[in-house]
């Protein structure tokens, strides 16, 4: 039998050799004087070498140690060799179920479909997209097993975006999932689309609610018609103006130059639909508009005054006027429909509802939530608005 001294003192030579330890286990010394622990066998008539582990990593006494547990499987009619081979296999299959199950979450078939589809969309559909998965659906359903979820968990995920006051956000984040969910079909991942089951479960459109334009895409190319415009100036600096600030037409229409200071405009109550004042932040774009027409309207008393008289405001259907002189119908969009297209892509885009809603300026029917403070939140309401502003200038370049 071998000891310590000897397994430390053996060197190489010029061929591999072994030092036995008796009863088939030996160390194995190879030319580059690795040292190797092995047991030699014999079972079912064929001889058979079990590798134990290397010096010094494994002792002299733990390499005794495993060369009896080996034995004594021999002893009782099973093969070391595969008796390994099948754990080995069993902690292959295991990390390959870990592998599946990682692949087949529903974030992980998303972003395969996000990546085989992008080629075919514009760089701004894709980064919309994206952006609705990473903002209403992951932290709900990301990490389920795509097979495994049904139409009641999709329809919760959907119910809290409903909740938070974007119910159209809602829609188009069913439409996104049934589009992952039958690419899941398409490549064997799952049998049945739960999104599809879910076609009347949402909110439903209210009747006689105003057409307003919500994909990021359309939205884009509705500015640049703004921009394009060849109508009259004023209307169309009023159309910039109501996509920037998303106030009511009236309250647009009735504006009036003492009410803005800087990148402030406070809109008096007597002019709002609710009665009360109302702080509108200005982003430096919107205040790009006023500059631009303020050397045409700037010694009137209305900023949008009317077309033939510099004394009364704008008609209120110039702005609907323009929009179907630019190819829109009614049942596409509204001057009022900037609204919607704001509530919208801000809830899309992440921020706090009480911020949107204070901005629409919309009454909580909750009477608690409903203490009104003009001011409440003006510093994230300015910072949300120029954001806004900037989103928009990003969607004028999503063709």
């Amino acid at each position: 039998m071998l000891n310590n001294s000897q397994v430390i003192a053996a060197k190489p030579k010029d061929k591999a050799y072994k030092m036995s330890d008796g009863k088939g286990l030996y160390l194995l010394i190879n030319k580059s004087g690795a040292k190797y622990w092995r047991y030699s066998y014999r079972f079912a008539g064929k001889q058979k070498t079990l590798a134990l582990g290397v010096y010094p990593d494994i002792s002299l006494k733990r390499a005794r140690e495993l060369h009896i547990a080996a034995r004594l499987e021999v002893i009782n009619g099973a093969d070391p060799c595969e008796q390994r081979r099948e754990k080995i296999q069993a902690v292959v299959e295991v990390e390959q179920k870990k592998q599946a199950a990682i692949e087949n979450r529903f974030q992980a078939v998303a972003e395969e479909w996000l990546e085989v589809f992008k080629p075919r969309w514009t760089k701004g559909h894709h980064e919309v997209i994206e952006r609705r998965l990473k903002a209403n659906v992951y932290q709900w359903i990301g990490d389920q097993d795509i097979a495994t979820i049904r139409a009641p968990e999709v329809l919760t995920m959907l119910r809290k975006i409903e909740l938070r006051g974007a119910p159209e956000v809602a829609r188009r984040v069913r439409m996104i999932c049934g589009q992952v969910f039958d690419y899941a079909i398409s490549i064997g991942k799952s049998e049945r689309n739960p999104a599809r089951d879910l076609r009347n479960a949402l909110t439903p459109r209210k009747s006689g609610h105003f057409a307003a334009l919500t994909e990021p895409k359309q939205v884009g190319g509705m500015l640049r018609c703004i921009d394009a415009y060849e109508g009259a100036f004023i209307t169309r600096c009023a159309l910039q103006f109501m996509a920037l600030t998303f106030i009511r037409g009236g309250e647009l229409r009735y504006a009036e130059w003492p009410e803005i200071d800087g990148d402030t405009w406070v809109i008096p109550a007597d002019k709002m639909k609710m009665s009360r004042d109302h702080i509108v932040p200005l982003s430096k774009q919107a205040q790009f508009v006023l500059e631009q027409i303020k050397p045409l309207t700037g010694h009137a008393k209305y900023i949008f005054h009317g077309m033939k008289s510099e004394t009364k405001p704008m008609s209120e259907n110039t702005l609907n006027s323009a929009l179907r002189r630019m190819g829109y119908t009614k049942e596409e969009m509204t001057s009022h429909g900037f609204r919607t297209t704001a509530s919208t892509l801000l809830n899309e885009l992440g921020f706090n509802r009480d911020w949107i809603e204070l901005q629409l300026s919309h009454v909580e029917k909750n009477a608690v939530r409903g203490a009104y403070n003009r001011a409440e939140h003006l510093a994230e309401r300015r910072t949300m608005m120029q954001a806004y502003a900037d989103y928009l200038d990003k969607l004028r370049q999503i063709s």
